[in-house]
């Protein structure tokens, strides 16, 4: 972590008395959500507001995400906009930092195409804000800072979006290289945080008031194995859940190939820790699975799930799958729907595989029709359906206990949150309630969500 305190007080001089004004958007994974909160502590230490306008900013950062090409393409027509905004205002600074930055070719094209961008900020170089913002400030025409760094950014106070739910990455890169996947590349090696530094940050959120605690990594389950005799991310569990306070633990993301039975142990063990795992499959087809570079087999995340129904066999589970892997055939697409009959999950997130530059399969040889991709997914969700309007069945009579979010979208007068499982829960209550923990007695199910009464 850079020391920044004499940049910090020479920008808040060149920023002078009056009040200016910080636009901050963060696209992506909630790992993309948590860097912009520490740009925006870096910048209230700068002097800095935030405006939720554009048009009111005297500073725009775009924190970009790079998992999906459209998803950049979206940005660079942002950036493109953008020219507009600095020819009406000259004095307003632009920045792009997160992933987009940290491929060398883009951060060179926003360079060479985008006049009005003032600096480039890499996802490893978050400390490193100060520095370039001075250098904008005092007449450099371009800025740029993509260089990977072990830089955990460990004093910067985040600025958080929730002043009851907080994410704290315990981790950053990935080493698995799933050959869909450009996060290794645009990310780097995984890198885990000191176990202390992030005891500790979980203890004065746990103060503070948080109620949910989100860990954050490309790949929690591989925590500490980077640090010689590291704690291990179960190990890292069972420290957290000592810690006082009224709190739940939950995490993401988690990798089958290492998700071990010591894993499956601490949640069950550990009171905090929410009861329930995100396990992304991807595919039910071993073919498929060897193609994606998964590192583990249909058998082998069977063999996890059964693990987890011997001890609960209601426990909560939801996935990511992946439909229309290059050249999945029919009979890898049926395994999948096996799979997905087999597990009963709660939810799957699923996607129809989107071409990433850079990856490798993308350069793999694809014939399945786009619209064969389609009906597949229309069939998956509808099998998913059915078995969610099934399982959810099960909450019927229960009492959960409830996160409280936020007023209902669907229903006026209700709230809406999550319960440990990770459900959503609809209720009837005041807005009072919102950021408590309720208990909620589940009368009905849907295939997406459960109902119940208030317990007072």
């Amino acid at each position: 972590m850079k020391d920044n305190t004499e940049i910090i007080e020479r920008i808040r001089e060149k920023l002078g008395t009056e009040r200016k004004l910080a636009y901050v958007h963060s696209f992506g994974c909630q790992l993309n959500v948590s860097d912009g909160e520490k740009i925006k502590g870096l910048l209230q230490q700068m002097g800095y507001g935030f405006t939720d306008d554009e048009n009111e900013a005297d500073l725009i950062i775009l924190n970009t995400c790079a998992v999906r090409e459209n998803a950049e393409n979206r940005v660079f027509g942002i950036i493109g906009s953008m020219k507009k905004l600095k020819e009406l205002k000259p004095s307003l600074l632009i920045g792009i930092s997160g992933c987009m930055t940290a491929q060398p070719q883009i951060a060179e094209k926003i360079h060479r195409s985008y006049p009005q961008v003032d600096f480039v900020l890499g996802t490893s170089a978050i400390s490193g804000l100060p520095a370039l913002l001075l250098d904008v400030l005092n007449g450099r025409e371009f800025a740029e800072d993509i260089a990977e760094y072990d830089d955990f950014s460990e004093n910067v106070v985040q600025v958080r979006e929730s002043g009851f739910k907080a994410s704290v990455p315990i981790m950053f890169g990935c080493n698995n290289f799933c050959t869909y996947c450009i996060v290794p590349y645009v990310r780097g090696r995984e890198r885990s945080r000191d176990a202390q530094d992030i005891i500790s940050e979980v203890r004065q959120l746990a103060a503070d008031g948080y109620k949910e605690i989100m860990l954050l990594g490309q790949n929690v389950n591989s925590y500490g194995k980077d640090i010689p005799d590291g704690m291990s991310f179960p190990q890292l569990l069972r420290e957290l859940n000592k810690i006082d306070g009224d709190f739940t633990i939950r995490f993401m993301s988690s990798h089958p190939k290492d998700a071990s039975r010591e894993l499956i142990d601490a949640i069950f063990d550990c009171k905090k820790v929410a009861k329930h795992l995100h396990l992304p499959v991807q595919s039910g087809s071993n073919s498929v699975l060897e193609r994606m570079n998964r590192r583990y087999t249909v058998e082998k995340y069977l063999d996890t799930v059964n693990y987890i129904r011997s001890r609960d066999a209601g426990f909560s589970l939801t996935t990511d799958i992946i439909v229309g892997f290059p050249d999945e055939s029919d009979e890898e697409f049926e395994a999948t729907l096996d799979l997905i009959r087999q597990v009963k999950y709660d939810n799957i997130y699923s996607f129809i595989y989107s071409k990433r530059t850079g990856t490798k399969a993308a350069e793999m040889p694809d014939g399945t029709p786009e619209d064969v991709k389609g009906q597949r997914m229309r069939r998956l969700l509808e099998v998913q359906r059915g078995i969610s309007t099934e399982f959810y069945r099960r909450f019927v009579g229960r009492t959960l206990r409830v996160l409280v979010d936020g007023a209902s979208k669907k229903h006026e007068g209700f709230l809406t949150g999550k319960s440990s499982e990770f459900i959503i829960v609809e209720f009837e209550g005041g807005t009072e309630l919102v950021g408590q923990f309720v208990n909620v007695e589940i009368t009905d199910s849907m295939n997406w969500a459960v109902t119940g009464k208030l317990v007072t």
